[in-house]
């Protein structure tokens, strides 16, 4: 079974989704870096939530053919500045400050994009476009097979 696939279902078992799987680290000594949410996601991600997830996810993972027996897991909430993964974030998050990186430049501009996240929704060759409107007011579709990466942009003013 392949190990995201295992990660989404063992998850959803506890009340959680997978919002991100990183892996870091070296071969012999693999990080994994789970980054997880309640389902619905109603209620933040507390620290005995994460430890819950890590007890649960290294009982599967230590039986796992393939994985060294010396990896890292950690388990985190998603975090103010989260990233966005799936089509379902793109639309949950519309109306917020989002910054944007590009495999490559993006619709002809910079490879990094700032803006107002407007949506997510599907051209007519059925390839979904993420709909932004930038820090200048220009509103553009950036396809979502040229994201690299994209996540909130938290307003850190101390009021």
């Amino acid at each position: 079974m392949e190990l995201q696939k295992g990660f989404e279902d063992r998850l959803s078992h506890l009340g959680f989704q997978l919002v991100q799987v990183e892996w870091a680290g070296h071969v012999r000594r693999p990080v994994i870096r789970l980054r997880v949410e309640h389902e619905p996601p109603d209620q933040p991600v507390s620290l005995d939530d994460c430890a819950s997830v890590s007890r649960h996810m290294e009982t599967w993972l230590d039986r796992e053919e393939g994985l060294p027996d010396s990896y890292v897991l950690e388990v985190s909430s998603p975090g103010l500045e989260r990233p966005l993964t799936r089509s379902r974030d793109f639309q949950r998050f519309r109306g917020r400050r989002v910054a944007v990186k590009g495999r490559e430049e993006l619709v002809g501009r910079s490879v990094h994009l700032e803006g107002e996240l407007l949506g997510v929704v599907r051209g007519a060759d059925g390839a979904e476009k993420v709909l932004l409107r930038l820090n200048g007011g220009d509103e553009v579709e950036v396809s979502r097979a040229n994201i690299e990466g994209a996540r909130l942009i938290h307003d850190w003013k101390i009021r």
